[in-house]
């Protein structure tokens, strides 16, 4: 089949996030199909962004085609940002036709992380005769209203709450990241048989081909192995919504000497909690660069447990589906997991303790839970987790999933 995967801020490995399109066509290329990935010419969330000299330019990146629309670039989320959705959009609508005549797409998936590419992807559908499939992967407006701190008729909130009620209408099928969202979607306008949710995973491959960590990185890790001590890890980015305060807060409570902590990564808030464990002489936490995707697997080898938290926040009743998270199961580590949400797979499969957002002294408990565990049972406790991986949280399985689609 012919798979049109619209989403304004999709990347690749090189480029960087997002990766889950660029994962996704990969698999069902492997699988037989044919897909173009429609995307901006510009994302904040990229490392690299295309060189584009006009609209609809192609290039094959892995077997992909990707065909770039011009957006113009931006910074942070004020009304430049907005603009360069409205160009997306716009651009695709009025160029619908020629976009079924060069793609001629049995499936058009709208994906862009905002919901007003339905109207684009609406049309293509009634010209070409397609089947429509919406994904949605943050809960747009009310990301805006409770996160952003957006006003409920805001003009800009009332539309993206007009392509969010139509995507809903008009799609076949709503894939969903977050596997909460059902009744939200319904009273939205959703009809019940339509929600599907896929989350997001890992890729099998990538673990099978691991790049050594940098060498100070490895020195460093070695060293507090070969000490005998216990190490908690935390690998992502260093911002307010991960709350590493509440980690820096339990790593000072903790009297066991044996008990480190490692911080790997970057962030607006790395300088400031490094001054903060200089200032307040918490001597049992370490910090180190970020290290490349592909070196995940090799760095998770010095833990004992990974730590993952993030502040309460309304949003999260709708599920989360952070990839620290299958990074840490297929790594086979039990999780420490400070988060208010629902059904997530560390509480299904039993593979970490989970705890409330915000509470230090939980995370304490919860790490020296783990620390006066038997390593067997810490063991089993993250094998659980690399289990669930290999059978359900993998992208091969998952593109299955979301291939039946296409035809059921």
């Amino acid at each position: 089949m012919n798979i049109l995967l619209i989403n304004h801020y999709a990347g690749s490995t090189e480029m960087g996030m997002e990766f889950r399109p660029y994962y996704f066509a990969q698999e069902w290329i492997k699988m037989g199909h044919n897909v173009t990935i429609l995307a901006g010419d510009y994302s904040h969330l990229r490392i690299k962004n295309p060189e584009v000299n006009k609209d609809f330019q192609k290039e094959v990146i892995d077997q992909i085609k990707y065909c770039w629309v011009k957006t113009g670039r931006y910074e942070g989320n004020g009304v430049k940002r907005a603009l360069t959705m409205f160009r997306f959009v716009y651009k695709l609508w009025i160029n619908a036709d020629k976009i079924v005549n060069s793609m001629k797409p049995d499936v058009v998936i709208t994906s862009s992380t905002y919901p007003l590419d339905t109207f684009a992807g609406q049309r293509i559908v009634k010209l070409s005769g397609a089947r429509l499939i919406h994904e949605v992967h943050d809960m747009w407006p009310a990301t805006l209203i409770e996160l952003g701190g957006m006003k409920k008729y805001n003009p800009f909130v009332l539309l993206m709450q007009i392509g969010e009620n139509s995507a809903y209408k008009h799609s076949e099928y709503v894939v969903s990241i977050l596997p909460c969202a059902k009744e939200y979607m319904i009273k939205h306008g959703m009809a019940e048989h339509k929600f599907v949710n896929i989350q997001n995973g890992i890729v099998l491959s990538e673990w099978e081909q691991e790049e050594k960590i940098p060498k100070g990185h490895q020195k460093v890790l070695s060293k507090l192995k070969e000490n005998g001590n216990f190490v908690v890890g935390y690998f992502g980015g260093h911002a307010l919504s991960n709350a590493l305060d509440i980690l820096l807060d339990a790593a000072k409570g903790i009297q066991n000497p044996r008990i480190k902590f490692v911080l790997i990564g970057n962030g607006v808030e790395k300088s400031r909690l490094v001054k903060r464990v200089r200032d307040e002489k918490i001597e049992n936490v370490f910090f180190l660069d970020p290290v490349k995707k592909a070196s995940i697997s090799s760095l998770t080898k010095y833990f004992d447990c990974s730590y993952m938290g993030c502040l309460d926040c309304s949003l999260y009743r709708f599920g989360v589906s952070p990839n620290k998270m299958y990074d840490s199961m297929m790594a086979g580590k039990p999780l420490v997991f400070a988060i208010n949400s629902p059904k997530s797979p560390v509480e299904t499969y039993k593979c970490g303790i989970i705890i409330r957002s915000g509470k230090s002294y939980e995370v304490q408990s919860a790490i020296e839970q783990l620390y006066d565990m038997p390593e067997g049972m810490r063991e089993e406790m993250g094998l659980r987790g690399r289990a669930a991986i290999l059978k359900y949280y993998n992208y091969t399985f998952l593109a299955k999933k979301f291939e039946k689609l296409f035809i059921g």
